[in-house]
């Protein structure tokens, strides 16, 4: 279970990784689903909130010459995230996109229990999914 808790953490970060392949390796060897579906959303889940900080982090930078937005754009993004944005967490999941996404919602300072909940909905959706799949179409595989 450690593994797949870290697999799911480092895939939800900037670093490449596969959980749902490990996911569904580890259901084929008979671990418990709930078991596997909570340390998988738990690791990704937390994974993403790396990424929430690192763009917390990333803003005291807002200012800076070199910075690459604005402080009147990043006051409008601020205002629209605020507004529309949030919601896109429930993406979180999606390879690459997810990433950024994760990245954005710390920079415009996304409330950290607002960005938790949307994030954990999401990604325990996904894994829920990849359960399910592995259930109906990797049954008659596993050995």
């Amino acid at each position: 279970m450690l593994s797949l808790f870290l697999v799911a953490l480092a895939s939800a970060t900037l670093l490449p990784g596969g959980s749902e392949v490990w996911l569904a390796r580890q259901w084929c060897q008979g671990e418990a689903v709930g078991l596997l579906w909570a340390v998988a959303t738990l690791g990704n889940t937390l994974g993403s909130l790396v990424n929430v900080a690192l763009g917390r982090y990333a803003r005291h930078l807002a200012g800076r010459r070199w910075f690459p937005v604005s402080a009147p754009a990043l006051a409008r993004g601020e205002r629209t995230y605020a507004r529309l944005g949030r919601f896109s967490l429930l993406l979180a999941w999606l390879p690459v996109v997810g990433d950024a996404l994760t990245v954005v919602a710390g920079l415009l300072r996304l409330p950290f229990g607002q960005a938790t909940l949307l994030i954990l909905a999401g990604k325990g959706a996904r894994y829920a999914v990849v359960l399910w799949l592995a259930e109906h179409w990797l049954g008659g595989y596993c050995q």
